[in-house]
């Protein structure tokens, strides 16, 4: 196919060279240069001459406003959409916007999936992505095989546009407070006298076993803070969540409270760390690190 690809960043690059890999031709435009090392693709322009060159446009951007001003804005997709054109937004987004966007899409002729993703860098660089899609049946079968080129677990979870969109923000609740829980339980085992990894072991066998502690709980004791996912885009993404809960009348209190140890993280500098960097901030509540020495600053 030819395949628009906007959003060549951490996640984006990795999963345009899968797509380029299995013989797709890519199609993007630049806001930032070079192009990824490595990549065969065509720049272009615009995202209008990427649209109008392209059978589908996928997007993987930061923010709501980025795939706003990629869609909608001056020489935008919508501009140069071809009629029956497939639009795949792999960003994690409001999925009150995503609704209104995937209207705009219709309206020009086009079709709209939302389809983010979980499994960070390491999960687009070997694509082993979980995705989660909104949209028409009809449309999801035609995105399969680039799904299938990009990941492992791939679900329609529901046939309105947003509901991608809603499954990937109850997915960074979970993440986000199970990270959190992870953080306390280390440093309250250190604090108490015992050895974090050896904790960390111990309970990797029993029911409090999970992914997160398994590889963020490893993260924490090693001291490996390099970015996997930033902070400042958990804390983005527990913002939409927590918007969305308003939207529907709805509390997450422990959600809130997440996302205040996020906002601490932040003030401390930690913005651009791995999420995993949460445990600092329960460092620093508890005045001694999982090493039991007196947190830096």
């Amino acid at each position: 196919m030819d395949i628009g690809f906007i959003g060549l960043g951490v996640m984006g690059a990795p999963m345009a060279g899968h797509l380029a890999a299995a013989g797709h031709r890519i199609r993007t435009s630049l806001n930032r240069a070079p192009l990824p090392q490595g990549l065969a693709a065509e720049v272009l322009p615009d995202p209008a001459a990427v649209a109008a060159a392209s059978e589908a446009v996928i997007l993987m951007l930061p923010d709501t406003p980025d795939v706003v001003r990629v869609l909608t804005g001056p020489r935008g997709v919508i501009g140069g959409l071809r009629p029956g054109a497939l639009v795949i937004d792999m960003s994690t987004i409001d999925p009150g916007e995503t609704r209104r966007l995937a209207a705009a899409v219709r309206e020009a002729g086009g079709a709209f999936l939302d389809a983010p993703v979980s499994g960070g860098e390491v999960g687009a660089r070997n694509a082993t992505l979980t995705i989660m899609v909104g949209g028409a049946p009809a449309d999801f079968e035609r995105a399969l095989p680039l799904f299938r080129t990009l990941g492992r677990n791939i679900t329609l979870v529901g046939e309105t546009s947003g509901a991608g969109q809603t499954c990937k923000l109850a997915n960074q609740i979970v993440v986000a407070l199970t990270i959190e829980a992870v953080a306390e339980a280390l440093v309250f085992a250190a604090r108490a006298g015992c050895d974090p990894a050896r904790v960390r072991a111990a309970l990797m066998g029993g029911f409090a076993a999970s992914r997160v502690l398994e590889v963020h709980g490893e993260r924490m004791i090693a001291r490996r803070f390099e970015p996997g996912f930033r902070i400042r885009l958990h804390q983005k993404d527990l913002g939409l969540a927590l918007g969305a809960a308003r939207a529907l009348g709805l509390a997450l209190p422990a959600t809130a409270a997440a996302q205040e140890l996020f906002s601490a993280c932040h003030a401390l500098g930690l913005a651009d760390a791995d999420h995993s960097a949460l445990v600092r901030v329960i460092e620093t509540l508890a005045g001694r690190t999982l090493a039991g020495q007196a947190p830096a600053g």
